[in-house]
């Protein structure tokens, strides 16, 4: 699966679980996850790698609680588990 793909299925993830996302131009800065009057918050820079975006998803997801209940493809859940054994 390709890096586009899992960050596409992340992303599907991370608004199932309540995150709005907002793809910004923050001028190099990456963004992060972040909760704001009660919701959940996830904003990438466009003009950041698929790589890097994918990753900052990932440390979202990996600090929500709730990601143990979604249902994920095998290459999420790797990557998830990955990095926290990590």
């Amino acid at each position: 699966m390709h890096t586009l793909e899992i960050l596409e299925e992340a992303l599907q993830v991370a608004d199932r679980l309540g995150y709005t996302i907002r793809h910004e131009w923050l001028d190099g800065e990456l963004g992060g996850a972040c909760e704001f009057a009660g919701q959940k918050w996830i904003f990438l820079d466009i003009g950041s790698s698929v790589e890097d975006q994918l990753e900052l998803v990932l440390e979202a997801l990996r600090g929500d609680l709730a990601i143990r209940e979604a249902t994920l493809s095998v290459y999420l859940k790797k990557l998830l588990d990955g990095r926290r054994a990590a």
